[in-house]
């Protein structure tokens, strides 16, 4: 309890702070982690407890940030968010893993490194739009939709690379995760929302239970977090996908409750990042050149990867998009995670993928921000 209470409230007090100073508030959420976690203070450690509602944090996001998207306007973006995902993925993996070789590690940790790097990780991309009132603009709605493309494109990678670690590639097997995965997407993307349409109102209204509408949501919210795991996406593909389809049914006080949980919820995901980080692996200089190199290969990777695959909007819009999939957040992680599972990547190379997550986790939003400036002035008041 002890160490909620720290995260939260260290969390919430260094939101305010960054603010104060005209910067955006994840920032100080994920400073807090780095802060308060077990590498500098040492005030709180990694718990079960505390991994928990750091996922649930990150789902509740994802599906509030659905909740804002019409289907329809998504879907329209489907050429172009593929083109965005692709241009990006394959720039990305191959800058990342050309760099590692360049810095001699082997051929299969440079393949986890460009997988590592390759990944984009949409949350805090959507976070920052979504505070800004910014989630309507074809620019975030292109964003959006390419990174659930990114998603199962880089299921496909992250596949191929482990069966290469582990010293075989069954290309069938990675055919149908990746068909299954497709299959799952493009199932409730198409045809959720009308579904949920028929069925939501017959259930809420055989329902006696307050807040009966919260309720079905949030069942569908875990269901389809579980079936993404099992079609081989990340649950927060899933929570994505439950708001997307409830977003034409709920009324607005589903939204005003699910706001109100992702603000409980939200900071121990962005502290969890930070926690993850340890400052001594990087005494080495080789080690901090590397880091280095690869943060401006990460960010140039996928402004000049998405940007082109975006071109067809015009210029500042595929400069938006490119700015917006640059964050890898926990995405990356999960990657280096497995990586050194499989004894492949040492601490030194999983300690710079967690800082390239962390760092353009911490870059993008600022880039964001310059990069919508104009929209954001007209829209406020």
């Amino acid at each position: 309890m002890a160490a909620m209470l720290l995260v939260f409230v260290v969390a919430r007090l260094l939101r305010e702070v960054m603010e104060r100073l005209k910067q955006p508030g994840i920032v100080g959420e994920i400073l807090a982690g780095v802060v308060i976690g077990p590498h500098a203070l040492g005030w709180v450690q990694s718990s079960e407890t505390l991994t928990t509602l750091s996922e649930l944090g990150v789902m509740f996001l994802l599906f509030r940030i659905g909740l804002e998207v019409r289907p329809s306007h998504l879907l329209s973006l489907g050429a172009t968010a593929v083109s965005v995902a692709a241009s990006g993925v394959v720039v990305s993996f191959g800058m990342g893993v050309g760099i590692a070789l360049l810095f001699g590690q082997t051929l299969l940790q440079a393949l986890f490194v460009g997988t590592a790097i390759s990944a984009t990780s949409v949350v805090i991309t959507a976070e920052v739009l979504s505070s800004r009132g910014l989630l309507q603009e074809r620019a975030s709605q292109t964003i959006l939709a390419a990174a659930v493309v990114d998603d199962v494109l880089g299921l496909v990678v992250l596949a191929l690379v482990t069966n290469v670690a582990r010293g075989s590639v069954n290309f069938l097997e990675i055919a149908f995760t990746a068909l299954l995965a497709v299959a799952f997407v493009l199932l409730f993307a198409f045809w959720g929302h009308r579904a949920v349409r028929h069925v939501v109102p017959r259930v809420e209204a055989s329902m006696r239970t307050a807040e009966a509408q919260f309720a079905i949501s949030i069942a569908l919210l875990f269901a389809l977090s579980l079936l993404a795991v099992y079609a081989g996406v990340a649950a927060i593909i899933g929570a994505f996908l439950a708001g997307m389809a409830l977003s034409e049914t709920v009324d607005e006080r589903v939204h005003i409750m699910t706001a109100g949980v992702s603000e409980f919820l939200v900071p121990f995901f962005l502290a969890g990042i930070g926690m993850s980080l340890d400052p001594a692996v990087f005494r080495n200089t080789s080690t901090v050149l590397l880091a280095g190199v690869l943060l401006v290969a990460a960010l140039l990777a996928k402004l000049l990867g998405c940007g082109l695959g975006a071109w067809r909007l015009g210029r500042t819009d595929a400069l938006r998009v490119g700015v917006g999939m640059a964050p890898r957040g926990e995405v990356g992680m999960v990657v280096a995670q497995i990586g050194r599972g499989l004894g492949i990547m040492p601490e030194s190379i999983f300690a710079i993928v967690v800082f390239l997550s962390i760092a353009t986790t911490m870059i993008a939003p600022p880039l964001i921000r310059l990069a919508f400036r104009g929209v954001e002035s007209a829209k406020r008041p």
